[in-house]
């Protein structure tokens, strides 16, 4: 699966500590195989088509998927990653 950022996903990706961006890079990996997989706690949000995405406990990202490409729309800590702020 192809994976595309966003111009602001991007630039916040550029921005986090090294090891949540390898961390970040592993929980898309799963989404090519199951939309459900646990540990990216996987929600829908409502009134759009895209997705919630955990990193881990403190780090969120918000997603969809069109045809094999995973768009990242935005990420980072909780809040800003889920585009609240």
């Amino acid at each position: 699966m192809k994976i595309i950022f966003s111009n602001k996903a991007e630039k916040n990706f550029d921005k986090l500590p090294l090891q949540i961006k390898k961390k970040a890079l592993k929980q898309f990996k799963p989404i090519d195989m199951d939309i459900n997989y646990q540990s990216l706690h996987t929600k829908k949000l409502k009134g759009s088509d895209y997705f919630e995405g955990r990193i881990d406990y403190h780090y969120r990202f918000v997603y969809r998927i069109e045809n094999e490409t995973l768009y990242i729309i935005s990420l980072g800590p909780h809040d800003e990653g889920l585009g609240k702020k």
